[in-house]
């Protein structure tokens, strides 16, 4: 039992109409479990004079001080205790004087109790009791002198935004005062709180995905697959404040639904893209970026909000891979652990079929007027983590754990680009209904791909090939605390060739109302088998060959068998760009034998067609003369850039400067003309710019400058290439800052990860 007040918030005290006037200082309490008194006319109402945040206690408790923002303002994670000391204008007298103290949603123009949104909580006294999770609470912790030392605990289910914070003061039975705190408190989700529906056991995968500030991206295709460094930047400037903003203003989430991670990250992914909100990042999978930066130039989300946030404006351009990290920023900031996705093969099913449909004209070549799906080298999406009470327990148990959310804008949902949370086991078992899009999740990793022959409007499709193996590979996120690839294929598909992953297959094409009908593939004939080889590792200036191997089987059958190899550069969403270089062949097979058809592909064949990420498109059509055998087949190919390296001249200890080179080998042939570094990693606002005259083949470029560690612990630099010869160059270093002896201890307890930001101390 406590005491508390009928709170009146400001709102409803400047509007109320009629009668006489209300004090703002005259509360009415309910009920009173303090003790009754008779009150001097002469005694002082108590007041507040300050409040001290405990900053620095506070936000290494929540683990929030690395946050830029928890310099100067409280942010703590709900469902756990923060402390205040309050200064009053005398000592509090227990008989006497009552306290409460108001959160309000700051944002929230009418504020509700009922809502959450509108709280009022009066302290208990010296008790280790703090009440059900789902409810707020506070307790006296200490008096001494005109100093009151408050714990609070925010409900486990408190909104995740900016809140008000109000104290009330008044003696029993007599008048009130109000103070009222400045800057806002940041409430978070709170993975570390059992109770918490984002909460996550094991302490190196809260590190991983809520606190870790660089991480990987795979990019590439299948057969040459790049890690990309990104750097995630969730505690540098701005961040949180654009993060929790986009919640509402774009993300349309009420304040008092703003504590669901479900509702949330759902509408996250739509506020990230801009179609239909004006989001974040404005998406452009062509060749054209002007009056923008091209996607492959970001290192990280960090400048993409920050910029955003200044502007509310699309901040132009974005792939995949770029909405991926933005949201991973925003998610991990407000405290819902987060991790990047990417799958390679990756289908886009644009007709909910479940199948990847591509038609093939009378010449060999793929009808892009008629092929509306496609196969994306690699597609790019996150995973969220959270219970999903909505959902409840299906044939396979619960549905909590890893969410799938894709804030690319590829499909509508619900009339916006949006996608997710979609329960990955959901995704896995085939359960293509269940909320949300997981029909769009399960085509993207194990769709059938079908190719057709088109022979005119009026005349039938023929299948001539049907794959149920090449959709969904090497699905990719970066380990735990390594920076080495995990593999997390087998959580989104059964195993190729099983029972169990053809039956999942079947069972979802029950589910689905655009089931296509399975054509006979005209697999009869096998007496010719043709095997396309390319060589993987091949590094871009060098010339690279495709080995088409045809073999006829039958002991007495000669066989003559004609086609075209193509080599095509080509976009990463699996769209042609430019034809590179094409052969026809005409072979004869006599029996049991084995013909090979080569095609050379030299730098100058490609290089003034290579797009930014090197990808090309190999593809072999061919027929059997006298037989209805037809043959096609592609395959991705990619050309593997150079890495920036990183060199420390000297030992890096926190908050003390270390010169620093970074070095590019140029591979090409060329010379590199007028290129650029660009340098991020924790506390740098902006990104470092280091301009290269010119560097010759062969040649090294270098650069120095001079970084301040500004913590103690693991830390990342990254670092990006661009020039109009090579571009989409990029590396990484994650090195161990030590610590200064006067870092290791602070009050008995280790402050090492406490950020002090030392801006003017990094020089280019």
């Amino acid at each position: 039992m406590s005491w508390y007040y009928d709170y009146i918030p400001p709102w409803a005290r400047r509007r109320r109409p009629m009668g006489p006037p209300i004090s703002t200082t005259t509360r009415r309490p309910i009920y009173n479990r303090w003790p009754s008194a008779t009150n001097s006319t002469s005694e002082a109402v108590v007041t507040v004079r300050n409040i001290d945040l405990c900053l620095e206690e506070n936000s290494h408790e929540h683990h929030t001080n690395r946050f830029d923002t928890a310099r100067t303002n409280l942010v703590v994670r709900r469902g756990q205790t923060f402390n205040l000391i309050l200064t009053l204008n005398r000592p509090f007298k227990r008989d006497k004087d009552a306290i409460s103290f108001i959160f309000t949603v700051y944002d929230d123009k009418k504020p509700s109790p009922g809502h959450g949104t509108l709280v009022a909580v009066a302290p208990k006294e010296f008790t280790t009791d703090l009440g059900d999770p789902v409810e707020w609470s506070a307790n006296i912790e200490s008096v001494q002198g005109d100093l009151l030392t408050i714990l609070i605990k925010p409900a486990v289910t408190s909104p995740v935004t900016q809140w008000k914070l109000d104290v009330d003061t008044k003696l029993f039975n007599g008048p009130s005062k109000t103070f009222s705190l400045q800057p806002p408190i940041y409430i978070l989700y709170n993975p570390w709180c059992v109770d918490d529906q984002v909460y996550m056991s094991e302490e190196d995968r809260r590190f991983e995905y809520i606190l870790a500030d660089t991480t990987l991206i795979w990019r590439g295709s299948y057969n040459r697959m790049r890690p990309s460094v990104w750097k995630i930047g969730q505690f540098e400037k701005n961040v949180l404040e654009c993060s929790l903003a986009l919640i509402g203003r774009i993300g349309r989430v009420p304040p008092a639904y703003r504590g669901d991670p479900v509702r949330v990250s759902r509408a996250l992914s739509a506020a990230v893209n801009s179609p239909d909100d004006d989001g974040v990042v404005l998406g452009n999978w062509e060749e054209d970026f002007t009056g923008g930066t091209p996607p492959a130039k970001w290192v990280g989300s960090t400048e993409i909000l920050q910029q955003f946030y200044k502007s509310w404006k699309p901040v132009k351009y974005g792939q995949c891979w770029v909405f991926a990290g933005v949201l991973t920023t925003i998610a991990r900031a407000i405290g819902i652990p987060s991790r990047i996705i990417t799958n390679y093969s990756s289908a886009h099913d644009t007709q909910g079929s479940l199948t990847v449909d591509i038609f093939i004209d009378h010449n060999n070549r793929k009808m892009d007027e008629h092929t509306f799906d496609s196969i994306w080298n690699y597609h790019v999406w996150n995973e969220v983590w959270m219970e999903r009470p909505d959902l409840g327990y299906g044939n396979h148990g619960s549905y909590s754990g890893w969410q799938a959310v894709d804030a690319t804008p590829q499909e509508m949902s619900e009339n916006m680009y949006r996608c997710g949370p979609a329960p990955v086991k959901a995704v896995k078992h085939g359960e293509i209904m269940r909320p949300y899009d997981c029909n769009f999740l399960y085509s993207e990793v194990n769709a059938d791909k079908l190719f057709w022959r088109y022979n005119g409007p009026f005349q039938p499709i023929k299948l001539i090939r049907k794959d149920t193996l090449s959709i969904g590979h090497l699905i990719s996120t970066k380990a735990v605390k390594k920076w080495d690839r995990e593999d997390v294929t087998s959580s989104y598909k059964f195993e190729e060739k099983t029972d169990d992953e053809r039956n999942t297959m079947l069972k979802a094409l029950k589910q689905s109302r655009h089931a296509f009908s399975r054509y006979y593939l005209n697999d009869n004939f096998n007496d010719v088998e043709f095997d396309m080889d390319l060589k993987d590792d091949i590094k871009i200036g060098e010339k690279f060959t495709v080995v088409l191997k045809v073999t006829n089987k039958s002991p007495d059958q000669t066989h003559t068998a004609v086609g075209r190899l193509n080599a095509d550069t080509v976009l990463y969403t699996g769209i042609s760009n430019a034809e590179v270089k094409s052969i026809s062949f005409e072979i004869d097979l006599k029996p049991k034998s084995e013909e090979f058809v080569r095609m050379e592909v030299d730098f100058n064949d490609y290089y003034e067609k290579l797009l930014p990420q090197a990808a090309f498109n190999i593809s072999c059509s061919a027929q059997v003369q006298n037989t209805d055998y037809d043959y096609f087949a592609q395959d991705d190919f990619r050309v593997r850039k150079p890495d920036i390296k990183f060199q420390f001249q000297g030992k890096t200890i926190s908050k003390e400067p270390v010169d620093v080179i970074v070095r590019l080998e140029n591979p090409l042939p060329i010379p590199i003309k007028k290129g650029v570094f660009y340098i991020e990693g924790p506390a740098l606002e902006k990104a470092l710019r280091f301009k290269i005259a010119e560097i010759p083949p062969g040649g090294v470029a270098a650069c120095t400058f001079k970084y301040t560690p500004p913590y103690a612990g693991p830390a990342t630099l990254v670092a990006k290439f661009q020039s109009k010869e090579l571009d989409d160059v990029d590396g990484f270093t994650a090195f161990e800052v030590e610590p200064r002896p006067e870092d290791i201890l602070m009050n008995g307890r280790s402050f090492t990860n406490e950020v002090v930001i030392r801006r003017d101390d990094v020089i280019p």
